[in-house]
């Protein structure tokens, strides 16, 4: 397995609000652990919480006494949710906060996902699938038909987001559990990218350039000639194999 993981602050933003951890090797009793976070509640309230929540769901992974991949991040993130929460009530500056999450381990072929909020987890091979849903205003609108597909990346309401950890108690967490290939390869990632490019974009510089390193900094480069309106996080996972291969 081999992971390349980068965060840039943009062309817009002071400061960066989105956090990531990446490890390939054991974290806890999972055998690797990806986690991107995108803040939200002013610079140093979302700084804050991307950072702590991020470091609260590794922790709580390390403790774990919980045997299932699923159980683990479950618990982990619900108790970074309750702590982020306590400190958004007692802490003025940061009332308010919260962030996105999406989190990933691949053990064997399987990969376990966990999303709140519209940070995503892409699988990329001969073509490019969105495992995670957006927990946005403006997907629910395009799942009830009230938007198109088409117009749903320029609504003015694209980042209202309808999930996040640390603003309600009982946090709805979606769980995904996908099959992967050999030749796959995956990516988690900020809507900092997702909104800058397209997602056939996306597959082609993972499909056209010749190693992790390159992809990663092609990625963030590209997001931010397109304007890098937002800060710009990206995990690229190549879980069976460091050789190139062509999509």
């Amino acid at each position: 397995m081999k992971t390349f993981p980068m965060t840039d602050t943009g062309l817009k933003r002071k400061e960066n609000e989105d956090y990531y951890f990446a490890s390939d090797v054991a974290v806890g009793k999972l055998p690797n652990l990806f986690i991107v976070a995108d803040g939200m509640g002013g610079h140093n309230a979302g700084e804050y919480a991307s950072k702590y929540t991020v470091e609260r769901v590794v922790a709580s992974v390390l403790r774990s006494s919980q045997d299932e991949p699923v159980s683990i991040i479950k618990e982990a993130i619900e108790k970074a949710n309750a702590l982020l929460l306590e400190e958004s009530r007692s802490n003025e500056s940061r009332r308010g906060m919260g962030t996105t999450l999406v989190c990933a381990t691949i053990i064997g072929h399987k990969m376990y996902v966990a999303n709140i909020g519209d940070s995503r987890l892409y699988i990329i091979n001969r073509q490019i699938v969105q495992v995670t849903r957006d927990h946005s205003l403006v997907e629910e609108m395009v799942r009830t038909g009230k938007v198109e597909i088409s117009d749903a990346k320029h609504h003015p309401d694209k980042n209202v987001i309808t999930r996040a950890v640390g603003v309600v108690e009982n946090i709805a967490i979606d769980f995904f559990e996908v099959e992967l290939d050999d030749n796959d390869t995956v990516l988690l990632c900020s809507d900092g990218l997702t909104n800058m490019i397209d997602d056939e974009d996306i597959k082609n510089i993972i499909c056209s350039h010749e190693n992790g390193d390159e992809q990663i900094t092609t990625l963030i480069g590209f997001a931010n000639q397109n304007g890098g309106k937002d800060n710009i996080t990206a995990i690229i996972i190549k879980p069976f194999s460091d050789e190139v291969k062509k999509c």
